[in-house]
């Protein structure tokens, strides 16, 4: 098979990995192990177009790391002939607050620092700290890179990263605006300088649409702002997530309403958004319920769009102008719907759809703008693991 890079993201109840080779930067296996801790866990992999599924008993993440390796190596037909081809471990880590504007390989420093940014990612961090160490106990000889969410987002400037609140929460206390998903959102900019033969557009607007969203402003090639800011709350309107909210709106809640700080952040974080909305979460659903009449599904939707197009416009402003937006994720790449809400009554910046395009586009890079446009509209899969791969491999 070659020398591979196997890609880690870790929860702390799951292990999600990827295989993906070095030479050719595509995935040759992928799975899942669940349920992590309790009495019966449940091995998926995928290869070779086949999926098969497996329960075991899994009481931690060395065990998981054994029976995805035993997975990857065993039967008959093995994916990898020796551990030994597995050149690197390229890690997933949440949050690497203003420490890492890049990947690094992981050693005890690094072991301590992403410890100590867990205040900032509590639920992300320590699970993910808990597979680096399995990790690096199971694949002792192979390189082990630490690649952040957070860490494309380090060039946003002071002007748009800082809160103003007074100096000490930003000197002590580390609270800025940190961003996230910047692997997805540097893997299509690079992806759209490619399928633009190297020459990027100069004023870019990426949007992730998935059950978690976020958009970025990319100037010249470089993150200037994104909507996610001190945690993954902010911002635009999510599957579960509120996005944007008055933070007296919080104390509210807390005062007048009695809600612990716990129930706030459920509420926040896990029964608004669209849920909160509609009582359904996932996409597809809503923009059914909506062609049959249903009127809070068609409200959800349309609040769902203007929350983006107040950030385009913010961002073409913060840029002077735009050049480009990039549709990726789950919704970004398969939904024709939101794609024309979005884009709808966006011509004073240029935007024109092409909605035969449009409909024709799911889950493929295309462009889907009208030969009208002044800006160009695209479609650009994302895959992270295969960028946490390509940091990794500047290791190797």
């Amino acid at each position: 098979m070659g020398e591979s890079i196997l890609v880690i993201n870790s929860g702390s109840s799951s292990l999600k990995f990827q295989l993906i080779s070095v030479q050719e930067e595509k995935s040759i296996a992928s799975g899942l192990i669940d349920r992590i801790g309790e009495k019966v866990s449940t091995f998926a992999l995928k290869y070779d177009g086949q999926k098969t599924t497996t329960s075991h008993e899994v009481p931690n993440h060395t065990t998981a790391f054994a029976i995805v390796l035993e997975g990857l190596t065993g039967g008959s037909k093995p994916i990898v002939i020796s551990i030994n081809e597995i050149k690197a471990l390229g890690h997933r880590v949440v949050h690497g607050g203003d420490l890492y504007a890049s990947a690094v390989i992981i050693d005890e420093d690094v072991i301590n620092a992403i410890d100590e940014l867990s205040s900032l990612a509590p639920l992300h961090n320590p699970a993910n700290l808990i597979s680096i160490k399995c990790g690096m106990d199971v694949l002792p000889n192979a390189i082990h890179v630490a690649v952040f969410d957070t860490a494309f987002h380090q060039t946003i400037p002071e002007v748009a990263h800082r809160y103003a609140l007074p100096e000490v929460y930003y000197t002590d206390y580390k609270i800025r605006v940190y961003g996230f998903h910047g692997t997805s959102h540097k893997y299509v900019v690079s992806q759209l300088k490619n399928l633009l033969y190297g020459k990027l557009p100069g004023k870019v607007i990426t949007l992730h649409l998935g059950n978690g969203c976020s958009m970025s402003a990319i100037k010249d090639g470089i993150c200037i702002d994104t909507s996610l800011g001190f945690t993954p709350a902010d911002g635009l309107i999510m599957g579960t997530r509120a996005g944007d909210l008055d933070p007296g709106l919080v104390l509210y809640l807390v005062d007048k309403l009695g809600l612990s700080t716990k129930e706030v952040n459920d509420l926040i974080n896990k029964k608004s958004g669209m849920l909160g909305l509609t009582g359904k979460a996932d996409l597809r659903d809503i923009i059914e319920e909506a062609a049959n009449g249903d009127a809070m599904a068609n409200l959800a939707l349309t609040m769902n769009a203007y929350r983006i197009k107040k950030y385009i416009g913010a961002y073409a402003a913060a840029m002077n102008g735009l050049d480009a937006l990039v549709f990726t994720a789950g919704i970004g790449e398969n939904s024709p719907k939101m794609r024309s809400l979005i884009c709808n009554d966006l011509s004073f910046f240029g935007v024109e759809l092409d909605e035969g395009k449009n409909n024709a586009v799911i889950g493929m890079a295309d462009t889907i703008h009208s030969s009208k446009s002044k800006v160009q509209i695209w479609v650009v899969p994302t895959q992270e693991e295969v960028e946490i791969a390509r940091e990794a491999k500047k290791f190797l």
